[in-house]
């Protein structure tokens, strides 16, 4: 599976069943995890089998179901973006081993997660990880004009990455983004104003790069 398809067929889910990690996964997770934070100075965790967080033994707390695994998203104060970048990295990490997640601001109890959060850090925020009931839902979203000044002709790679854009997952499915090409770089940016648009910026940043590559992203 390519990497477009691989982020067209993951959505967000979160009821999960009770199936364990599987040991391989979890530790291409770990791989993954360890590469993540030697590049960026970011301080992510994996948390299994950890059912407070979530309250899985509870039904359907905050929407949640059953959910025992997460990643912990901790950074300085100025990371916004890396978090994305390198959060979303992780989520289709965890796509590749058919493992389901959710992006999760709010709706999870903070007092009971776990992860360290050392002195000038913050936790951002986590993603739920499991094997989902289901595989999820795709959302109306918006359209490859309404988030870019594509137009007929424009190179393939552009075409592509805002495809990938798109597919990106966004707080409340805002999609609060634009992409402007000059030449063979396209810059991108946050559009208007809404929830974690940093965050979904450096989400965004991700899906256009992976798949247009990264040679095309302006910095």
């Amino acid at each position: 599976m390519d990497m477009l398809e691989l982020m067209r067929r993951r959505h967000s889910v979160r009821r999960y069943t009770d199936k364990p990690l599987d040991p391989e996964a979890v530790k291409a997770l770990v791989e993954e995890l360890k590469d993540c934070n030697a590049e960026s100075g970011l301080l992510f965790q994996l948390v299994t089998d950890e059912p407070e967080a979530f309250a899985a033994g509870k039904p359907s707390y905050g929407a949640f179901k059953g959910c025992r695994n997460y990643l912990v998203l901790v950074g300085k104060p100025d990371m916004d973006e890396a978090v994305g970048w390198y959060g979303e990295r992780m989520v289709l990490k965890a796509m590749e081993w058919g493992i389901h997640s959710c992006w999760v601001a709010l709706t999870y109890k903070k007092g009971k997660a776990k992860g360290e959060i050392p002195k000038g850090y913050k936790r951002y925020m986590v993603i739920s990880l499991g094997y989902g009931e289901t595989e999820g839902v795709p959302h109306k979203g918006k359209s490859m004009t309404d988030i870019s000044d594509y137009k007929e002709g424009d190179p393939d790679w552009y075409r592509d990455g805002l495809e990938a854009a798109l597919s990106a997952p966004t707080a409340v499915n805002q999609q609060k983004f634009r992409f402007e090409r000059d030449g063979e770089t396209a810059k991108a940016s946050v559009s208007g104003f809404g929830f974690y648009t940093k965050v979904d910026l450096g989400i965004v940043k991700y899906h256009f790069a992976a798949v247009a590559g990264k040679e095309h992203l302006a910095q």
